[in-house]
């Protein structure tokens, strides 16, 4: 996350050590720590070389890769710039254009700026009309919570959002607080394959990987809201999710691709 002194990201250098729960590091240009599969990346403003070397001999731990680069191609080679979708424009923290809701995309995925984020964000706006007013939601996923804040701004009296990463959690915290939707919002770190949250909502955003997605839709609780907005896959996952579906669910709305990224929207609406 973003933290005095800094307002923006330049370039960012990631140190890919092996282990997880590391004690919080207390340094100014720290950004945060992406843990996944038993591994750590610690991502910084500037070099630490040394500190990451005084963290693995401190935590008997190996740091086996290591990068600097620029933030745009962190971000796949896009720009973080403002963009509009219906009614919404959205705006990274440091622009100071007009904007409905502004977030600190951090090094989180969820932020807007990819194709399937895109697609669920399109597609919340374009079936916002559909849902009662006050509709409650679950964002499983949620990165920097992009979409719990617009379905606050679109209406909603509750979003649960959900994240099994710990950096995940604290930046969409922080764009709650941003966006003064903190008291809509909850923020839970879990991992949704121990453990499903309460899936009786009006409608689910789920952008994940096709793997987990299945495992979800063999799931009979996932099945209980009444939409269902679903990314985060290619064409190449889309057999694997059709054979995961129960024998009876929920009818297609809509099936959409932006950039070989898929799109389905389910539902009762």
């Amino acid at each position: 996350m973003l933290r005095p002194p800094y307002t923006r990201y330049a370039r960012i250098y990631t140190y890919h050590v092996d282990g997880s729960g590391f004690p919080a590091l207390n340094d100014p240009d720290f950004i945060g720590a992406w843990e996944e599969d038993g591994k750590t990346i610690f991502i910084f403003h500037k070099s630490k070389d040394e500190l990451v070397r005084d963290l693995c001999r401190q935590n008997s731990c190996r740091l086996f890769y290591q990068a600097d680069l620029d933030y745009a191609d962190w971000e796949m080679g896009r720009e973080v710039t403002p963009f509009t979708v219906g009614s919404l424009t959205i705006a990274p923290v440091w622009n100071q254009g007009e904007a409905d809701i502004r977030i600190d995309p951090s090094v989180i995925f969820g932020n807007g700026f990819h194709p399937s984020t895109r697609l669920c964000l399109q597609s919340l706006v374009n079936y916002r009309t559909d849902l009662q007013p006050g509709f409650t939601g679950l964002d499983l996923g949620c990165g920097t919570g992009l979409l719990s804040i617009a379905a606050a701004r679109l209406g909603s009296s509750s979003v649960l959002a959900v994240d099994h990463n710990p950096l995940a959690c604290s930046v969409a915290k922080q764009n709650a607080l941003y966006n003064n939707v903190a008291d809509i919002i909850s923020v839970k770190q879990l991992d949704i394959r121990q453990k499903l949250p309460p899936t009786e909502v009006d409608v689910i955003m789920a952008n994940l990987h096709h793997e987990l997605l299945a495992e979800l839709f063999r799931q009979p609780l996932f099945w209980q809201a009444g939409l269902y907005i679903l990314s985060g896959f290619m064409p190449g996952g889309e057999e694997q999710l059709m054979a995961s579906l129960p024998s009876s669910p929920p009818p297609f709305l809509e099936r959409r691709r932006l950039d070989k990224w898929c799109l389905w929207v389910l539902g009762k609406v």
